[in-house]
């Protein structure tokens, strides 16, 4: 494996710690130590933390280390408000585009999902929702869209693990998620636009209800 295959294989693995809360807002992370974890020197560690940083999910501070930030709900006001506009157009571009193979990835996605207990698999519903936003996103054909939404996902999904303890039915997950499947398969825009908007909307009200 080269260097730039290396090096983007960690970022995603520490991504994806951050956004699973398996490091937890605040804690500091230490080149040396994540260098000695995966066997490389520390300049490449550098590089990705940088690379977190820009991400919004690391702080760099000077002769201390990488604090992973803290969830910060002023900034994920702003996120919600983009996501809600670009996620219902990035669906309704999709719509018609979408193959009848991915059809069959969302459906699949759906019976795993309505397979699921709340309380036992509920990161795991977090993973299986991300899947079916990415599944359609890629059917929009707009790279731009798509770079943008791929970006702002990481730290809606982030929250979504953090709210864990607020979410009591698969409900926020099915109903919604289900509309918009419903909608894509019957090619209907107006529904599709109205139901993904739904589906944000649903987890925010959640999250000011328990929380702000």
């Amino acid at each position: 494996m080269n260097r730039k295959n290396e090096s983007d294989r960690i970022y995603d693995m520490l991504k994806k710690r951050i956004i699973y809360l398996e490091y937890e807002p605040g804690m500091v992370l230490n080149e040396v130590d994540i260098a000695n974890e995966f066997n490389i020197s520390r300049t490449p560690i550098r590089e990705i933390f940088q690379q977190l940083s820009r991400d919004n999910l690391l702080n760099i501070i000077p002769r201390f280390g990488a604090q992973v930030y803290h969830i910060d709900f002023k900034y994920m006001k702003s996120v919600f408000e983009v996501t809600r506009e670009f996620e219902p157009f990035a669906v309704k571009l999709a719509t018609p585009r979408i193959s009848e193979g991915d059809i069959k990835k969302l459906e699949d996605i759906m019976k795993t999902l309505n397979s699921y207990d709340i309380d036992k698999d509920y990161k795991k519903a977090i993973i299986e929702d991300e899947k079916f936003h990415q599944t359609v996103l890629k059917n929009c054909n707009n790279p731009c869209l798509q770079k943008i939404l791929s970006d702002l996902h990481i730290h809606t999904e982030r929250l979504w693990h953090y709210s864990e303890q607020y979410i009591d039915s698969m409900d926020i997950f099915t109903d919604t998620l289900g509309n918009v499947l419903d909608a894509i398969k019957e090619k209907d825009l107006s529904k599709v636009e109205k139901f993904s908007r739904e589906h944000i909307d649903t987890f925010v009200q959640k999250i000011k209800e328990e929380m702000l």
